[in-house]
């Protein structure tokens, strides 16, 4: 579990968050949406100590994440993965180098046990035959897969996703939301996903934060998306033209009706 207690955020006369109070609950998709601008990014940097709040605090279970100093943060961090939005492998590396490359740096695990742990994740997320591929010789799905696993490899009780969904089909887009889901019930980790893909808003959106103008504007689950009487999410929901005619058809159609 993380708790943000009362979150500000502030770049010189610009208040990009106020007052953000939330938990994200341990063994669920855990969701930070709203449109461009809203504060999303500085909120997930600000969960993962790139950023210094100008007030309030995170909390990791126990641990109040913003009172650490600079050795004590490390150590936590070693208990988060993350997901980067271009998945961010190294060209040079195969699939199973890029997988070990945390451990590498942060392990002291023997070859074989690094191994080991390579390919458990690696069929975690369905690439036990890509070990040896490079990321030319592979799809943006499968890339991101790659990313999943090496943000896994570590074990860790966190994991932070930026825009998982970003440059792919939808298609695609919906095995690695479904893949992110399974992960986080089998492992029973708390993940953050900061996104504005409403697919992934509507697949796997078990606990949301709405952001809009670095304030809370909703907070939720899927199920209560569609129903929810709120002028903020009504326009994150249909911000696209498409959702917005057809919404526009749906309500004509309810209106003949009448």
């Amino acid at each position: 579990m993380i708790k943000a207690k009362n979150i500000f955020k502030s770049f010189g006369d610009t208040d990009v968050l106020k007052g953000i109070d939330f938990i994200f609950e341990q063994g669920k998709t855990n969701l930070i949406i709203g449109q461009s601008g809203a504060g999303k990014t500085v909120m997930l940097k600000i969960l993962v100590g790139l950023l210094e709040p100008s007030a309030g605090e995170i909390w990791y279970d126990h641990t109040n994440f913003s009172g650490l100093n600079k050795k004590e943060m490390r150590a936590m961090r070693m208990q988060m993965g993350m997901l980067f939005q271009g998945s961010a492998l190294f060209d040079s590396m195969s699939v199973e180098d890029n997988v070990r490359f945390p451990m590498d740096m942060f392990t002291n695990k023997t070859e074989k046990e690094k191994q080991e742990r390579i390919d458990y994740c690696l069929e975690l997320v369905e690439l036990e035959n890509a070990n040896k591929k490079f990321p030319s010789e592979i799809s943006g799905g499968m890339k991101k897969r790659v990313g999943i696993a090496r943000s896994i490899v570590l074990n860790p009780k966190y994991l932070f996703c930026d825009e998982p969904n970003s440059g792919l089909d939808p298609k695609t887009a919906l095995v690695i939301d479904e893949l992110i889901k399974d992960i986080t019930r089998e492992i029973n980790i708390t993940t953050v996903i900061n996104t504005h893909d409403m697919n992934s808003v509507m697949e796997i959106g078990e606990n949301i934060l709405l952001l809009n103008q670095g304030k809370m504007a909703w907070t939720g689950s899927k199920d209560s998306v569609i129903n929810a009487d709120n002028k903020y999410l009504q326009e994150f929901i249909f911000a696209s033209p498409f959702l917005k005619r057809l919404k526009e058809k749906a309500l004509a159609f309810d209106n003949q009706q009448l």
